[in-house]
């Protein structure tokens, strides 16, 4: 890397909050501007694409590219950035496992048009137009992305070289990550940037023996504010996810819901989950155990893969081959 370095950042499939994460470092972010020269960063620098199209290929030293990829647009901007960058990290849930923007999966584009430009309550649409990728006006030619069927991964798309988990990843790991990068301290290409242990590592509850007679909803009970938080019957998603959050929402009496994604080793994050719940019911019965789980998580896929299901073994629900609304689970390769 050169005396100092050139650094690119964008914004695909996401709600943004990564954005404002990495401003979450406070003053450090002067050390990073001491450190690179910012050529790209649409959120807060104007900038253009076709200014990084006209880039030597490689010429960007480091890119943090949040978001899944929703869009042609989307899946443009990650070619072009992983044919002008060095090193391309997968930037927080969306970019390494599709996050909240690839529950999509769980229905299709039809569905998802069909609720969003003609059946909300607030839409008066009469003429049931929809998005068109080229719409002709007085003007000339309008273009929109064309909106894919099947929300992807950034690693599902280009090869990238580092994820940094996180939903969004926290401050202090993100200038981890920045100083691993400037010092060349790097682990091997291809790995996740942060702990490989677990939330439940960090967390200071007190853990006994766990067994559960049921699951119950966060607003159904006060927790005890020493006892884990599964022991209790609700959900907690830390026994499965990497640690890097400080524990933050179990310490406070909140569950963690898994937004740092699988810890190390963890091929889908819902399976381990599904594993490690089974493991705490206190029942041989068939029946009960099948009580147990229908009752206390009505929501199994917004429960095991609210970040991870576009990364998933699952990936999407089967698109029908007769154009019919008949849809079943499918691995990812099938997809």
């Amino acid at each position: 890397m050169s005396e100092k370095g050139v650094l690119a950042l964008y914004w695909a499939a996401s709600c943004g909050g990564c954005e404002i994460a990495v401003l979450g470092i406070n003053e450090k972010i002067l050390d990073v501007a001491a450190a690179f020269d910012i050529v790209f960063w649409p959120c807060v620098l104007d900038g253009k694409v076709r200014d990084i199209e006209k880039m030597d290929d490689k010429s960007i030293d480091l890119c943090f590219f949040n978001g899944a990829i929703r869009t042609s647009e989307q899946e443009y901007m990650a070619r072009l950035m992983r044919q002008k960058s060095k090193v391309l990290v997968a930037f927080g849930s969306c970019a390494q496992e599709g996050c909240i923007p690839g529950l999509a999966n769980a229905t299709t584009k039809e569905a998802i048009f069909q609720t969003a430009y003609h059946d909300t309550p607030s839409t008066v649409n009469p003429d049931g137009i929809r998005p068109q990728t080229e719409t002709e006006v007085a003007e000339g030619t309008l273009y929109l992305p064309f909106f894919y069927e099947t929300v992807k991964t950034l690693g599902q798309t280009v090869d990238v070289d580092y994820y940094l988990p996180g939903c969004p990843p926290e401050p202090e790991r993100i200038w981890d990550a920045i100083v691993a990068i400037l010092e060349n301290k790097l682990p091997a290409p291809g790995s996740v940037i942060g702990a490989e242990t677990t939330v439940c590592d960090d967390c200071p509850r007190t853990r006994d023996e766990k067994k559960i007679k049921e699951f119950k909803r966060t607003w159904e009970i006060v927790p005890d504010p020493d006892i884990c938080l599964l022991e209790q019957g609700l959900v907690c998603c830390g026994i499965a996810t990497r640690a890097g959050c400080g524990a933050l929402c179990p310490t406070v009496g909140s569950p963690c819901i898994g937004c740092y994604g699988p810890n190390e080793g963890v091929e889908d994050f819902g399976a381990r989950m599904m594993t490690a719940l089974a493991s705490v019911i206190d029942s041989d019965d068939p029946e009960e155990i099948d009580r147990i789980i229908h009752e206390g998580i009505p929501d199994p896929i917004g429960t095991f893969y609210r970040f991870s299901l576009a990364h998933s073994e699952l990936r999407r629900i089967a698109l029908p081959a007769n154009g019919g609304s008949d849809a079943k689970l499918e691995t990812a390769e099938s997809a």
